[in-house]
């Protein structure tokens, strides 16, 4: 999930850097810093097109993603849906707008009717925060299960691997608590009653109890509320619920689908906290699960079962004065906790050590994310990609990036490589950083990359940098690159400052010269093809001081959109 997360950070990341340079002159009044968020995470609830909107997406989006998602919901409710109307109007005008998408004019239309429920909800969700806040203040110590405490030993763990959402996926369709909640959900059926103080009749009870197989009706509950959050059952009516018409089809067949259901019921680990015939002596053990997780994965993703009952029966009887108590009263409190983590596919235990499984490692750095706690958890080298080395090598300091780049060739033929990072970054035209980050790659491996080289001479993206490197190898008939290859390379150095803010994009201004050389520059830049091209030409005006420099942005701007 977490990679996945990135993956799309990552492909939004050319398109918000457009937006942001378009929107000082065609809206000026709207926060572009506010889309990030909201189209994150439209593109993964649409799940694979940015460009695909409709109506009830921003339904979705702005009353059920961005109250937990926004960071600042009293900035959010100024700005916002004013912010939106202005990206949704940037993908039409721009050509971004998928087709299927409904008309801009009917998205527009919804967000103006949406606009005061979203004001409300970010009200909402302030007045949660300043009540969570003042929660804090009175008790430090929410849960045993909190990973606040941790912190420090969280950030300082070495680089965490993940897996691949194929294999992860795999796993998930395993896993033996989620196809119990859909036999459930089965069983339940369409329009049952339920009742206000028991859901079921004893009657109906023991029939699900023997439907599933279970050995006794405690855990038949359990199963029940993970239903509810995987989605599988949902209430229909005042006193009826209902299974959901995909249930049957679980596993599904698509991976990210397949995690999607298991990542919605990742927070059903609390399931496993054990409980009591005492509230009080329950509540004691609350968060025994998550306090387990985390200490494993402090330990390298493998623990002692014995040393964990003996550290968690400390911090049981340090976090809560009826913890000792309680922790005797449970009889063996890790029982039910293991046994739900291996029920759902996040541990195993093998002679008395409890080891995270790939999918456990996964679910426990989203839940680290989820408490913004910083974590390095990146895919592992095998399974790393050629766009996924180059999305996280942009972040990464250089020797990290070096390092990085070093293990993942370690596993790949130069010449191949080569191939699939070039591949990678001509994947989308728009995206100067990672054409860049390939391109400074691909140059370290010299002359074995020539072969490479040549095919992306055929890509009007990496031709420049093609071109570049042929000359500079001396390779046999390379052509010296033109004065377009030139321009184009200054028209992506310029996309990536522009990224980076005014003052970046400023001085990469001034490292191509005085205000005459860029005059000259724009006389004839405007003639390349760059999918930032119009873009890059407002910014240019818009920020360099001179005026005559602002003037001849404009002419080349006008040049540029008449093909004159």
């Amino acid at each position: 999930m977490t990679d996945r997360i990135e993956a799309a950070a990552a492909e939004l990341r050319p398109l918000l850097q457009e937006f942001i340079l378009w929107a000082p002159a065609n809206a000026p009044g709207s926060d572009p810093d506010l889309v990030g968020p909201a189209a994150l995470w439209h593109r993964l609830d649409v799940k694979g097109d940015a460009g695909l909107w409709k109506r009830q997406d921003l339904r979705n989006l702005l009353l059920e993603r961005m109250p937990q998602a926004v960071e600042d919901p009293d900035a959010a409710a100024d700005g916002m849906v004013p912010a939106l109307r202005a990206y949704l109007t940037f993908l039409s005008s721009t050509g971004h707008l998928s087709a299927g998408s409904d008309p801009l004019e009917g998205l527009i239309e919804e967000l103006d009717e949406l606009e005061d429920d979203f004001v409300d909800a970010m009200e909402d969700a302030l007045s949660e925060r300043d009540w969570d806040e003042e929660e804090d203040e009175l008790d430090e110590d929410e849960s045993l299960g909190d990973f606040e405490p941790f912190a420090d030993e969280i950030s300082d763990l070495p680089t965490i691997r993940l897996r691949p959402d194929s294999e992860l996926a795999g796993a998930a369709r395993q896993v033996r608590l989620v196809a119990q909640a859909r036999d459930l959900a089965l069983w339940v059926g369409t329009g049952r009653k339920v009742g206000e103080e028991t859901l079921l009749s004893d009657e109906e009870v023991a029939d699900a109890v023997k439907a599933l197989g279970l050995s006794e009706p405690q855990s038949l509950w359990n199963i029940w509320n993970l239903a509810i959050d995987l989605e599988f059952i949902a209430p229909d009516g005042e006193d009826t619920v209902s299974v959901d018409s995909d249930t049957a089809a679980w596993p599904f067949e698509d991976d990210e689908d397949a995690l999607d259901v298991w990542m919605l019921g990742l927070h059903s680990i609390d399931y496993g906290d054990p409980e009591l015939d005492d509230d009080d002596l329950t509540l004691a053990l609350s968060g025994l699960t998550r306090a387990l997780l985390i200490r494993v994965l402090l330990n390298g993703g493998s623990r002692s079962l014995d040393e964990l009952r003996d550290e968690l029966a400390e911090a049981t009887a340090e976090y809560d004065d009826l913890g000792t108590d309680a922790w005797a009263a449970a009889g063996d409190p890790l029982a039910p906790v293991i046994a739900w983590l291996t029920g759902y596919g996040m541990v195993t235990v093998e002679e008395s050590d409890v080891t995270l499984t790939p999918l456990g490692t996964e679910g426990v750095v989203h839940m680290i994310d989820e408490a913004d706690i910083e974590v390095d958890a990146r895919p592992a080298i095998d399974a790393m990609t050629a766009l996924d080395l180059l999305s996280f090598s942009a972040d990464l300091p250089e020797e990290e990036a070096d390092a990085e780049f070093a293990a993942w060739m370690a596993l790949r033929d130069p010449g191949r490589a080569a191939s699939e990072l070039l591949a990678a970054a001509a994947e989308d035209e728009a995206d100067a950083l990672i054409r860049v980050q390939a391109a400074s790659l691909v140059g370290s491996l010299g002359e074995v990359a020539v072969p490479a080289w040549r095919e992306a001479l055929e890509e009007a993206s990496l031709r420049p940098y093609a071109a570049t490197h042929l000359a500079q190898l001396d390779a046999e008939d390379a052509l010296e690159p033109t004065q377009a290859d030139t321009h184009w390379l200054i028209l992506d150095m310029w996309t990536i400052s522009a990224g980076l803010g005014r003052t970046e994009f400023v001085s990469s201004l001034h490292d191509i010269g005085t205000a005459q050389t860029i005059i000259g520059l724009l006389d004839v830049i405007w003639k390349v093809p760059h999918p930032h091209l119009e873009e890059l030409l407002e910014a240019v005006g818009d920020a360099h001081p001179d005026q005559q420099v602002g003037k001849a942005a404009k002419r080349a701007l006008f040049k540029a959109r008449s093909g004159k």
